[in-house]
């Protein structure tokens, strides 16, 4: 059975005793057959999970700053990384296009609202006709009109489906806005992982150029030994192996550098400058780790795409109101009032006020069903967004359980791989004692050598991995709106300005 709807849930409630004028204003003006809009339950726990991966987790000091409130510059302490964040906010054309976006939803709520308005026209005009002579009593036959005045036309919006349309369209803008600050966000976060990225293949080809070094080194050595006929060819073949493979490695790096170097690039939006400041070493970043998390509910105001999936289930929930409202009558009323006359010299003359008055009401009697299946759709496209808005926040919630995960987790890890790095070293320092001294063959060296190789990868991967993790969690948490700490938050639609800390000339506008 299909569900019905009442006209009594037109929510406005207006006393008698207001004279008739004004209560059909007041219906023209604020009333609307939209549901009222409840927030879903957010459907997640209520704090984060526990265990043993965030056993370890750091625990934000007192006083220590929540992610929307700290400033990128803050969290981000590498110069050239800041530099570089600055230029893809000014650049990036992903940003650029998620501005234009939030204009194209503002405009388009403007329009909408201006269908509230009456809409006033100045009309003037002249028409000329000709009538035989036979159907009329002008001796010539000819007419003459012209006519100048205004018009005006206004639907009374008394069941609220211009309001809905209205504020669906508002909620869209917002989300719109929200969508805006979110790329924003991610922006932030990408250049920094790129930056990261970057500056971990410049470690990673530091340690295989050492390696090569280190295996050419130990190849001369089985040459020597082996034309002296001290050594046999397996120890130079096994040599020779180890310096190829090295070389494959550092063209792949190489390569790979390029690339993370290209995708930089993108993200900025233009060439890298040539007078970037100096960078900071993998090892060197200086990127907070303390931040609080806070609980999941904060999650619902700290996240912009959490707010923007909010907002277009309110878009949903006024969409309602416009589907129900189609249901009932529209009143237009259509007035028109100047002056008429047939010659042009007669126009501003006595007698010649003209003036039309012309109410219409429209009634929908048979449609084919078109407005219950309006109705259904927008009911049906109401569940679907607050199925997304769910998704959302579930979203939110594992992003942030698996940074605080991680941040719980990769400071023990990365400690034993430094161990584990030391002790390959010395494995490596000893082998090639023992080999130079005869004592054992090349294979020991090949297998230390290898093992280091790997261990010192392992580490460099490992330490980038930790530090994407927080800027991921900064952003998981909201963090990355603001430009310093202490910075009052702009709107969700509002450009941001940067000022270069060096010179303090304006950069730019974002966008």
């Amino acid at each position: 059975m299909r569900k019905q709807f009442s006209p009594h849930t037109l929510t406005c409630a207006l006393p008698s005793s207001l004279p008739m004028m004004l209560v059909v204003t007041l219906l023209a003006a604020g009333c609307t057959l939209a549901p009222d809009y409840k927030r879903p339950a957010a459907p997640v726990a209520a704090s984060y999970p526990g265990g043993e991966a965030y056993a370890s987790s750091v625990v934000a000091q007192a006083g220590a700053v929540a992610a929307v409130d700290l400033g990128w510059r803050d969290f981000l302490g590498d110069p050239q990384l800041q530099k570089l964040v600055e230029l893809a906010l000014l650049n990036n054309r992903d940003l650029r296009v998620a501005v234009l976006n939030v204009q194209a939803s503002r405009a388009q709520y403007r329009i909408e609202r201006a269908a509230l308005f009456p809409t006033v026209s100045g009309t003037a005009g002249e028409s000329r006709s000709r009538t035989p002579l036979l159907l009329t009593s002008s001796p010539t036959g000819y007419a003459a009109e012209y006519s100048v005045g205004m018009s005006a036309q206004w639907e009374i919006d008394f069941f609220g489906k211009v309001q809905s349309l209205k504020d669906q369209a508002l909620y869209q803008y917002l989300a719109t806005a929200q969508a805006r600050k979110a790329a924003e966000i991610l922006l932030v976060s990408e250049v920094a992982n790129q930056y990261l990225t970057l500056r971990a293949a410049d470690e990673q080809l530091k340690v295989t150029g050492a390696t090569l070094q280190t295996a050419q080194e130990s190849y001369r050595l089985a040459k020597v030994q082996f034309d002296t006929g001290t050594g046999s060819e397996l120890d130079l073949r096994e040599a020779e192996t180890v310096i190829d493979q090295a070389q494959a490695n550092y063209q792949a790096q190489i390569r790979s550098r390029a690339q993370a170097e290209n995708a930089l690039v993108l993200l900025v939006g233009q060439p890298l400058p040539a007078d970037l400041p100096a960078p900071m070493a993998l090892d060197d970043q200086k990127i907070l780790s303390d931040i609080p998390a806070g609980l999941p509910s904060d999650l619902l105001t700290r996240r912009p795409d959490i707010i923007q999936a909010e907002n277009t289930l309110r878009a949903a929930n006024a969409n309602i109101g416009a589907a129900r409202a189609a249901f009932f009558p529209s009143i237009t009323l259509t007035a028109s009032g100047g002056s008429a006359s047939p010659t042009l010299g007669g126009l501003f003359k006595a007698g010649s006020a003209a003036w039309s008055f012309a109410p219409n009401l429209t009634l929908p009697i048979f449609n084919a069903g078109s407005n219950e299946a309006n109705l259904d759709l927008a009911h049906i496209q109401k569940n679907i967004a607050i199925a997304q808005y769910e998704k959302a926040i579930q979203t939110a919630f594992q992003e942030v359980a698996d940074g605080l995960a991680a941040r719980g987790t990769y400071d023990a890890q990365i400690q034993a791989l430094e161990r584990n790095t030391f002790a390959t070293q010395r494995t490596l320092d000893l082998s090639t004692l023992r080999y130079k001294s005869g004592v054992d063959s090349y294979l020991t060296v090949l297998t230390a050598q290898t093992g280091l190789y790997s261990a010192q990868q392992s580490l460099i991967t490992t330490r980038l991995n930790r530090l994407t993790s927080l800027v991921n969690l900064y952003a998981y948490l909201g963090g990355g709106w603001v430009q310093h700490t202490g910075d009052q938050p702009r709107e969700a639609d509002t450009p941001a300005q940067y000022v270069a800390p060096a010179s303090g000339v304006k950069a730019g506008q974002a966008g």
